[in-house]
Order: structure tokens, then C-alpha cells, then sequence
């Protein structure tokens, strides 16, 4: 239905307008779903079956989740990547189709003048308004087109199913998940190159390595182990995510050490979670200059010549330190694991809450 407002008027106000000729209606063209009762039972069909299209879509996207595990390699990743977004694609466009489908072939398309009030509605008013609310009912014929109907209800009850399935995919759950990393003492810091990368491509860093300005993204030794058929070969993801260290070397005269924490650097360099206190966003950016590092998401801000401690943003508390030495052959290694949780603020006090 295509309608015409205007702020009132009669006879020759709405003959012409501000100077322009009102052209009127042009000639009603009916479709043929209008006048062929077979042609708008097929349209009804094909309507319903865009419909059916979005709920298999949406029954694919939780069957792929499953299906095609994230795995350890990128083709895995892309595989489970690939059959989910084909779910979740199938479910919203089969929707958006459906209703556009259903309004260029079935719902009345006359066209009609109505009259723009500027005061508030009566109740003469809102008579109308319900009586153009029922006028639309029937001129959709959501009414008395159950199979339309009940389809399109079906289809948008379960398209949310596949969000609240991927919610926990967002990390670990509250607990003492993110007390506990892969760090430990001895633990060689090495390079991260990749996403999952094999035992082979582990590359340990030295302390002669790491030079002033310089910051390197850092996983453990022990995330891979040397048989790739071990059960534990690789300990997932989440695991990596949780141990993820920025290293960076600065200057020992710019350092404002603590007292307790003379040990936990070598000649300058320090190490710091990577994972934001704020929602655990990862902090990626190294600023050498002001020696800050920001995170993307919500643009917090730690100074790392002062702990991490945060000077600008929503994070509440500084980057939780890991402490580092070099052992007998050069290698940069972790000390302990991280001496305080990992990640977002709100997980370290929902578990002290729950151990209090």
C-alpha cells in the first residue's frame, strides 16, 4: 500500500500544492496473484518456502557448530567458519526474502491518501488507528494465511537459537578458569607466529634478541609438545589465548620497578599479559615512544615503565605481570605462572566473591 500525507485541505488545496499540480492516481495495475487464485496459492507456496529455507538454515548452523569443530589447523577453521556461516546466512536471508516476497505479491497494493494531524491523537483517533491496524491484518491476510502465517512465526522463533549456542564461545566460564595458565617455572617464552603453530616452528627467544624499543608477541614452549600425536599436543586455543605475553625492552633507567618486583624483569625487559583487564580485548598496540599500550576495543591505556598501571580508559586495574629470567643458555624464561588472574576484572571478583 502506498500512502500520501499532507497536512490537510480540500478541493483546490489539494489541486495544487505550494504551486505543483497534483497529478493524481495513475492507473491501477493488478497483478496477477490479484486475479489468478492459482497463481496466489503458488505465491503463498514459494512465500512459505523461503521460510521453511531460513529454519533448515538455522537447524544447519547448530548441527555444523558440531559437526565441524574449530579443530587445530586453519583448514579446520575455515571449514567450521564456512558451514556455519552458510546456516546463518540460509536463516536471515530466507526471512528477508520471505516477508519482501510477500508484500510485492500478496499484501493489497491500492494506493490511498490519508491526512497528517499535528495534535495528539483522540479517542476518535485511536478508533482509527486500531481500524487501520485490523485493515492491515486482513489486507496482509496474515489472518486467514495460516500457512504464512505459522511459518514465518517458526522461522523467527528459532533464528536466535544460533546466538545463544555460540555465547559460549566468548571464553571460559566465571571460576578460577583464568587463575591458572600455561606458564610455570623453567617455561621458555617463544614467538608467536601464528595461530596454532607445530613444535618445529617454535622459535624460544633469547634476551640478546630482544632489543630497546623492540616488543615481540610471546605464547610458552610447553602450548605445543614434540609429538604431534600426543593427546596433549596442543592444549587449544583457549589455552593460548589465556598465556598470551607482549614483551617488550625499555630502557632500566625509564622503569619505575617496585621493590618486590627488582627480579621479575632482565636488564630492562618485562613481559605482561596481553589480554585486556577491561572485557579481555587483546592490548596489541605498543606505543615505543610513550612506552603505552592500548587496547583497540574500548581504547584503555597502561604505561608499561610504570607496571601497566592504566592511565586512560575503562579498565580498572593494570596488566597482571609475568615474571621472567634467563636461564643457563640465554633463553628468556617465565619465572612462575602470572601471580594474579589473567583477563577481565569482573571474573577475579565474581570467583573471590564465590570463594568468600
Amino acid at each position: 500500500m502506498t500512502s500520501i500525507e499532507h497536512s490537510g485541505g480540500t478541493g483546490a488545496q489539494l489541486d495544487e500544492l505550494n504551486g505543483f499540480q497534483n497529478p493524481g492516481f495513475g492507473e491501477h495495475k493488478p497483478r496477477i496473484t490479484d486475479s489468478d487464485p492459482a497463481a496466489e496459492r503458488t505465491a503463498e507456496r514459494q512465500i512459505a518456502a523461503w521460510f521453511i529455507l531460513s529454519m533448515i538454515g538455522t537447524v544447519w548452523f547448530i548441527v555444523a557448530y558440531f559437526l565441524f569443530p574449530v579443530g587445530e589447523t586453519l583448514t579446520q577453521v575455515r571449514l567450521h567458519n564456512t558451514a556455519i556461516g552458510l546456516g546463518a546466512a540460509a536463516a536471515l536471508f530466507g526471512i528477508g526474502i520471505g516477508i519482501v516476497l510477500w508484500a510485492k505479491n500478496l499484501i493489497t497494493d491500492v494506493e490511498v491518501v490519508e491526512d497528517r494531524h499535528d495534535i495528539a491523537g483522540s479517542e476518535e483517533d485511536q478508533a482509527i488507528a486500531l481500524e487501520i491496524i485490523d485493515q492491515a491484518k486482513n489486507e496482509s491476510g496474515i489472518a486467514r494465511r495460516s500457512l504464512l502465517r505459522n511459518t514465518l512465526i517458526a522461522a523467527v522463533a528459532i533464528a536466535p537459537l544460533p546466538a545463544i549456542l555460540v555465547f559460549r564461545d566468548l571464553g571460559p566460564l566465571p571460576g578460577d578458569a583464568l587463575f591458572k595458565t600455561l606458564w610455570g617455572p623453567g617455561v621458555r617464552l617463544c614467538k608467536d607466529i601464528g595461530m596454532i603453530p607445530s613444535a618445529e616452528e617454535l622459535h624460544p627467544i633469547k634476551a640478546s634478541e630482544v632489543t630497546i624499543g623492540s616488543a615481540f608477541h610471546v605464547i610458552p614452549e610447553n602450548l605445543v609438545q614434540e609429538d604431534p600425536h600426543a593427546a596433549d599436543a596442543f592444549h587449544g586455543l583457549d589455552e593460548k589465548a589465556k598465556a598470551a605475553v607482549l614483551l617488550m625492552r625499555i630502557d632500566p633507567r625509564e622503569l619505575n620497578t617496585d621493590p618486590e618486583r627488582e627480579d621479575w624483569g632482565v636488564d630492562g625487559i618485562v613481559a605482561y599479559s596481553k589480554i585486556c583487564t577491561h572485557v579481555g580485548c587483546p592490548v596489541a598496540l605498543y606505543e615505543h615512544q610513550t612506552h603505552h599500550l592500548l587496547c583497540p576495543c574500548h581504547q584503555s591505556t597502561f604505561d608499561v615503565t610504570n607496571h601497566c598501571k592504566v592511565i586512560f580508559g575503562p579498565a580498572k586495574r593494570p596488566l597482571p605481570q609475568l615474571p621472567i629470567e634467563v636461564d643457563d643458555e640465554g633463553y628468556l624464561v617465565a619465572k612462575s605462572d602470572f601471580t594474579e588472574p589473567v583477563g577481565p576484572t569482573f571474573w577475579e571478583i565474581n570467583t573471590r566473591e564465590t570463594s568468600a
